[in-house]
């Protein structure tokens, strides 16, 4: 589930900022629409995890290197509530995975090489965004289990997690049981059917303590996170690719 690095923007968000009417999923607490960053600013957004922030802030302290004025707006929260921030000018751009991106806008997408999910990407993005020239970054969502769960029953792939899924509590955030590469990609590659899900953070450390305490058997978690190779944690292979790759635009 490669995750690749891209950035997405308005259009013509280095000069102007669109307006757009509807709820602002940043809307102050009496619920008016928050306004565009002025034109001589770009408002750069993240979502609400850990790797989101530090890539927002990377491109932020990049452009300020420029001489540009930049105002952050991080922790905004998921997919689902950032794009309608960029739609409407709350925000200018975001730091953003081409792949997770692409199954947003376009569900029944079969790309998964990296080439083949950004040209297929420029083609299915909501009116007035832009996505910029993908970068080699990346890293990927991973179904991981501890040392102890893989020795108990013998996994080193999804596909030897499938006969025992009944019997395990899954953890990750809360939108990993609607997207397509989350637990509906596991039901439907691997005919993998969870105990129960934790509705848990974006591979942060609530997720790496349900692990690490046994609350839960399997997570969600990035491959970039030092906490897999430093608890001696698996990495469960994924033969069927439940998701394309994830890179992000520079």
């Amino acid at each position: 589930m490669k995750r690749t690095l891209a950035v997405l923007a308005g259009a013509l968000a280095l000069v102007v900022t669109a307006c757009g009417g509807g709820g602002d999923p940043l809307a102050g607490s009496g619920g008016e629409s928050q306004a565009p960053a002025p034109a001589d600013t770009i408002r750069i957004g993240s979502a609400n995890f850990s790797e989101s922030r530090l890539l927002a802030e990377i491109y932020a302290q990049a452009l300020e290197g420029q001489g540009v004025t930049v105002e952050r707006q991080f922790g905004i929260g998921s997919r689902e509530v950032y794009v309608r921030a960029l739609e409407d000018g709350s925000i200018d751009l975001i730091p953003e995975y081409t792949g997770n991106l692409l199954q947003y806008v376009n569900p029944q997408t079969t790309a998964t090489a990296s080439d083949a999910v950004y040209a297929e990407l420029g083609q299915h993005l909501p009116q007035g965004l832009i996505v910029l020239e993908q970068s080699t970054a990346e890293d990927k969502d991973a179904v991981v289990v501890t040392a102890e769960t893989a020795q108990q029953y013998n996994l080193r792939s999804i596909a030897d997690l499938a006969p025992v899924c009944n019997q395990l509590v899954f953890g990750g955030p809360p939108e990993f049981q609607e997207r397509p590469y989350g637990i509906p990609g596991l039901q439907r590659l691997y005919n993998c059917t969870f105990r129960d899900f934790e509705s848990l953070d974006a591979g942060g450390p609530i997720t790496v303590s349900a692990l690490a305490d046994g609350r839960i058997q399997a997570a969600d978690l990035f491959t970039t996170d030092p906490t897999i190779q430093q608890r001696g944690w698996v990495v469960l292979e994924d033969p069927a690719t439940t998701s394309p790759p994830r890179t992000s635009c520079r």
